[in-house]
Order: C-alpha cells, then sequence, then structure tokens
C-alpha cells in the first residue's frame, strides 16, 4: 500500500491509523505547492485534485477523499479494531467522520489557512466554529474517545484539532476539546506520526524558502 500525503495535512490521520494497525505501507509525499512527489512525479496523474490523501492499494486501486481512506484501513485490517463492523456504532462512525470533515476541517480551518480569503470571512468562519466546537466540547464531557473506543474519527479528529497550533483556535477555550487533545497527543501513534511529520514540514518550508 502507498499512501501520498503532505505534513501536517489531514493525511496525517490515514498515517496514524496504519500506525495503530501496525500495518506495512509506502509513504510518498507530495509538495502541497508544486503538487509533484519528492522524487518527481505528478501527484494529478493520481489524484487530478491535487488533494492529499490518496492512497494505492496493493491490487493498484487508487482511493481518495479523507473518510473513505480511513475505512478503508480500518477494514483492511479489522484487528486493530479502528472502526465498528455495522449497524449503529458503524453509523455513528460516519457520523463523526462528517462533522470532522465539514464542520471543523472544511468550514472552519480551511477558511483560517487560506491566503486569499477576506478577513471578515475567516472571522465569520470562527464565530461559526464557536458553535462546533461548544457542541464538540459538550459531548466529549467524560468520554475518552469518540465512540467507546479509539477508531479512525479520533485519528482524524486529533489531526484537524492539532491546526490549532497554526491558527487563532484557541482550544483552552474548550476544556474538554482541549483535555482530549492533549491526552491523545500522547498516544504511541500518534506521538510517532506527530514528530515525524513536524520534521517533515520543517525540512518541506525550508526547501521552499531556498527555491
Amino acid at each position: 500500500m502507498q499512501l501520498y500525503f503532505s505534513p501536517l495535512a489531514c493525511s496525517m490521520a490515514s498515517r496514524i491509523a496504519l500506525y495503530e494497525a501496525d500495518a506495512p505501507a509506502r509513504f510518498i509525499e507530495v509538495d502541497p505547492k508544486t503538487k509533484r512527489t519528492l522524487d518527481g512525479e505528478d501527484f494529478r496523474a493520481v489524484n487530478p485534485l491535487g488533494l492529499v490523501p490518496a492512497i494505492r492499494t496493493d491490487d493498484g486501486e487508487v482511493l481518495t477523499e479523507n473518510a473513505a481512506i480511513l475505512q478503508y484501513i480500518a477494514d483492511r485490517f479489522p484487528g486493530a479494531a479502528l472502526a465498528p463492523r455495522e449497524g449503529m456504532a458503524r453509523s455513528r462512525l460516519h457520523q463523526w467522520l462528517c462533522f470532522i470533515g465539514t464542520e471543523l476541517h472544511k468550514a472552519l480551518f480551511n477558511p483560517l489557512f487560506d491566503p486569499n480569503m477576506p478577513e471578515e470571512a475567516k472571522a465569520r468562519a470562527l464565530e461559526k466554529g464557536d458553535l462546533r466546537l461548544a457542541y464538540l466540547d459538550g459531548y466529549l464531557g467524560g468520554r475518552e474517545f469518540l465512540l467507546d473506543r479509539f477508531s479512525v474519527a479520533d485519528a482524524y479528529l486529533l489531526t484537524v484539532l492539532n491546526w490549532n497550533i497554526a491558527t487563532p483556535v484557541d482550544l483552552k477555550r474548550w476544556p474538554e476539546v482541549q483535555d482530549y487533545y492533549m491526552r491523545l497527543k500522547q498516544r504511541p501513534s500518534i506521538a510517532r506520526a506527530l514528530a515525524e511529520e513536524h520534521a517533515l514540514y520543517a525540512a518541506e518550508q525550508a526547501r521552499h524558502r531556498a527555491a
């Protein structure tokens, strides 16, 4: 399996899931500016949108979209128990993957990262984000994970919450969210992924400065 990723992007959730499953994979870094891999491959030939993550399965299939990839990894390595198998529990996983992807990833953090977004639009995204994070804060009270145990939804949520380090989002305003974030950062798979991807991000920025 090959995972196409960019350091500290949402693709880090798939790295975490693979580490949780102790699954073999080749990690192929994509430069978010040039849309090329470090060995010169045009990533748009893999995903025409140029967006990570993407995976190439062992039988050559290409799969895109974060929620789909995370569920594929969970189903491909069922021994890691990263997703409920069926029923309402699986639907709850879908619910949280959708919430993270739409209400936090796209609606809150994407506008904050966009250099062309007007400041008024960024302020509106932060205002709307307050409601989403307040909802999440209330839900996480007394819970260790989003579901009954660690799942790919937690891998995705931790990855998105980590973007607070580069945005005006202050997690201290939501104590349960802050506690969840700080606690999960200590989980071995997540600590490993964070350390590796922070180093890769620093190298990426150095290449951009030298270009």
